[in-house]
Order: C-alpha cells, then structure tokens, then sequence
C-alpha cells in the first residue's frame, strides 16, 4: 500500500498547502511518493525531494504542462494510479478541480477535505458548515481524498533525499485550452497561509471604512478578510472572503472586526488558535467562539487599537 500525492506549484516553487498535504498522506501511510506534474519544473521535484516524509518524487516534464488544466492533468494522474491506494491532494481550488475528475476515471467515492487521518481507510471531515463532524470510513480498493491544508502542520523542508523517477506524459486534451491567468498581486501574506488575519463585515458599512482595517494589517503584517456580507456589498473583492463558500483559515491571531458571526463565516475560521471580535452588538454570535471580546463601536476601538500599536512599535513582521 502506498500514497501518491499530487503536488501543486508553479514550476518553481512547491505551494505552501502542498507541504500541509504531505504532512495528512505520510499518516495514512509511510511510503509516501510525490507527483510532479509540469513543465521545466526541476527546482520544484529537487525541493520535494528534500522533505523527510517523501520516499519517491516522480516527475512528468511536458511543455503541455506548463499552466495547470484539469484535463490534462487528470490523464497523466490515471496513468500512475495503479499501484497506489490512495490518491491525494489539498482541499483547495487544486485539488477540488482536480480530484473530482481523478476518482470519477477510477469509479471511486472520493472523501472530501478530511481534518484527521483516524486509520488508512477512516477519516474525520467536517459537515453542516463545520458544525458537525462525520467519521467516514471507505471501503474502496483505491481512494480519493482531499485534505484540508489547515488542519495539518506543514511538512519540514530539509533532511530528506527522496528518490526521483521519471514519469510518463499523457496525451494533451485538446477540447479545453489555456488562455491566460490573472494573479492578484500583493505584498502582504497569503490570506489562507497567514500567522494574522482582520477580517472586516458588514458593520464597516462602506469600502472606505476598510481602510481603518488596512492601517492595522499594516502594523501586524497581517492578511486582510472579510465576511460575505461584506464581499456581496462591494466593499471588497472576493478573493478576501472568509467562510463557508470562501476560504479557510487558522491562523494564530484571527481579529473579527464588524462581523456578526453568520454559521458560514464561523466554518471558514473558527480553528483559528485565538480568536479576537469586535462588535458593538454584546449578543452576536461571534462571541461564541471568540477567546476575547470587544463590544464597543469599531470606529471607537480600531483608532484606538492603531494608536497602541504606534506606541509599541515592537510587532515583528
């Protein structure tokens, strides 16, 4: 029995979420191979290589691979499959274009986004927005799994010295082309990879007012978020959406500024280690999982919380 897991990069650099991954395959079992799927992408299978918990890196080098499609990656995946048990990849946007397509080819039920490796073939993955939890066990020969990054610590980066192979391309899918990718740019942390994270809601009650929230990420290199309230009002775009139909985090500080709470908002961060909110209403939800409380009037607290920390000038970035 062996794991193969699906590496997501960008031809130079292994994504964060891909060492949480390894981190959640190497419990389900220790022979642990790695699949590198792309163009010119040496630095990337020499960096996998490096991680303790890789035992095999196989490494697929087509042009056809030089931006990620679905289509042509699921070919090449299927082609390497047969001799692995289980198939996996994070729960992100990779892995939930990607895995679908994977097990539907090999006629399994594929297990989504799992919190916990309980044994080989049973796993712990959230239910009903995160406020339930089912124990799933699958009795298929070969399965497919999703792995919840932020549920597991990322793998070390060094110390290992995995074998490399060479793998077999397959034949390119030429029904769906690649056009272009459009990256937003920042130089503020990886609002999913994040130590701290201020998320803004409703109660900003304008774009503009994000600003005050801005002035704090400044100070604490934080990564900016929000609710879906406050994404659906324009007052930011939604690649800073925290929740259910957003992104999950867990971070070690997660600051609640505005936010009632809503069930889907509370899926997206309630793990987060400590859990700060402000909000002028004492009975919002959002008091239920916070560690601290501020019920006062965030354009009160956030001027002030910015004057304290000009005062300490001590936040390490």
């Amino acid at each position: 029995m062996s794991v193969l897991l699906i590496a997501e990069h960008n031809n130079k650099e292994v994504k964060p979420f891909t060492l949480n991954a390894i981190t959640a395959a190497s419990q389900i079992d220790q022979d642990l191979h790695v699949l590198v799927i792309g163009n010119k992408a040496e630095a990337v299978v020499k960096s996998i290589s490096e991680i303790p918990n890789v035992k095999k890196v196989i490494h697929i080098d087509n042009e056809i691979y030089e931006n990620y499609l679905p289509e042509n990656f699921t070919p090449a995946i299927i082609k390497h499959a047969e001799n692995y048990s289980h198939i996996v990849c994070s729960a992100n946007t990779f892995g939930k274009n990607l895995m679908p397509r994977v097990a539907a080819l090999l006629d399994t039920s594929q297990v989504s986004d799992i919190i916990k490796v309980v044994s080989s073939d049973t796993f712990l993955r959230p239910i009903y927005a995160g406020n339930a939890f089912a124990t799933v066990k699958s009795t298929d020969k070969k399965k497919c799994i999703t792995i919840r990054p932020t549920s597991f610590d990322p793998a070390a980066t060094s110390g290992g010295s995995a074998e490399i192979v060479k793998g077999d391309s397959a034949e390119s899918f030429t029904s769906t082309k690649f056009i272009k990718r459009e990256e937003v740019k920042s130089d503020r942390p990886e609002l999913g990879t994040a130590r701290i994270v201020i998320s803004g809601g409703r109660g900003m009650q304008s774009g503009d007012n994000f600003k005050l929230i801005t002035a704090i990420a400044d100070k604490l290199n934080a990564a900016i978020g929000a609710s879906r309230a406050a994404v659906d009002a324009g007052y930011i775009t939604n690649d800073h959406q925290v929740g259910q139909t957003g992104k999950v985090v867990v971070p070690d500080l997660y600051i609640a500024v505005g936010i009632s709470g809503a069930i889907q908002h509370l899926a997206g961060m309630k793990e987060s280690k400590i859990i700060v909110a402000i909000n002028k209403d004492g009975e919002a939800p959002i008091f239920s999982v916070a560690d601290y409380g501020l019920e006062a009037d965030l354009f009160e607290a956030l001027p002030q919380f910015l004057e304290e920390l000009n005062k300490l000038n001590t936040i390490q970035k």
